[in-house]
């Protein structure tokens, strides 16, 4: 029986969550930082894990800052 080493339900990530996975791994960790998380977490995220609204509305604030300030 193929595929049935793959999970059932793929999380899916938002634009936000990709434009985060992009970033280098010393910017990420300064986001994290910022919204007073770890690398950990905010990859968990990145990658459509569970955290906690809190944190998830922390890095999505951190990186749209990042974005408006290099425009």
């Amino acid at each position: 029986m193929r595929g049935f080493l793959q999970p059932a339900v793929r999380q899916k990530s938002t634009e936000t969550q990709t434009a985060f996975g992009a970033l280098s791994r010393h910017r990420r960790s300064k986001l994290a930082r910022s919204a007073n998380t770890t690398l950990v977490k905010a990859d968990q995220w990145c990658h459509g894990g569970s955290v906690s609204s809190e944190v998830a509305t922390a890095l999505e604030a951190a990186l749209e800052a990042l974005q408006s300030k290099k425009k």
